[in-house]
């Protein structure tokens, strides 16, 4: 009988794996080119490649995710000519899953199928991890945008932490912020 169940839950595995990547394909097929960007906060350097990506995509609007102060957010972003209209701030995310979480309603309501994601180097490998999960089971599909920093790569056990959190997040819709330890973002 346990082995049974274990079998079951393996099939249901795959089943969300193979519904995750039909998704995603889906939605890069719709959505070639990405329609809108997300700037993790948490370094200013962000904020100032994500502008400076953005003059490249005049037509794109920016959503940053609780990152600097509003007015020094304002100040990076209109000293390379971007508008504040295209600027979307949202302070509402403690840490990098609710980055994604707390914005997926509003790309959803925008019927946005493909992002930028911009964050540093070092972060990025869990920020994919949280992105597949959060963004990809809402078919919406992401290209990140790594800057580079002189960090080392965050550990493992902080991706893995996050992408179980992320899990968490689809099954229950809530990200367990609360386990998350204060020293970790």
């Amino acid at each position: 009988m346990r082995r049974v169940g274990l079998w079951i839950l393996l099939g249901l595995a795959l089943a969300w794996c193979m519904n995750l990547w039909l998704s995603l394909t889906l939605a890069a097929r719709q959505a070639p080119v990405p329609e809108g960007m997300l700037v993790l906060g948490g370094d200013p350097s962000r904020e100032v490649a994500g502008a400076e990506i953005a003059r490249h995509y005049p037509d794109i609007p920016i959503w940053v995710s609780s990152g600097e102060s509003p007015d020094r957010t304002h100040e990076i972003f209109e000293a390379v000519g971007i508008a504040k209209d295209r600027l979307y701030l949202d302070y509402s995310a403690s840490d990098t899953v609710t980055n994604f979480t707390t914005l997926v309603p509003e790309f959803k309501r925008r019927q946005l199928r493909h992002l930028y994601v911009v964050t540093s180097d070092f972060h990025m490998a869990r920020a994919r991890a949280i992105g597949t999960v959060v963004l990809g089971s809402q078919g919406i599909v992401f290209t990140p945008v790594a800057i580079t920093s002189d960090r080392p790569p965050e550990p493992a056990t902080k991706i893995l932490r996050d992408l179980g959190r992320s899990l968490l997040w689809l099954a229950t819709g809530r990200t367990g912020s609360s386990f998350r330890s204060e020293r970790a973002s």
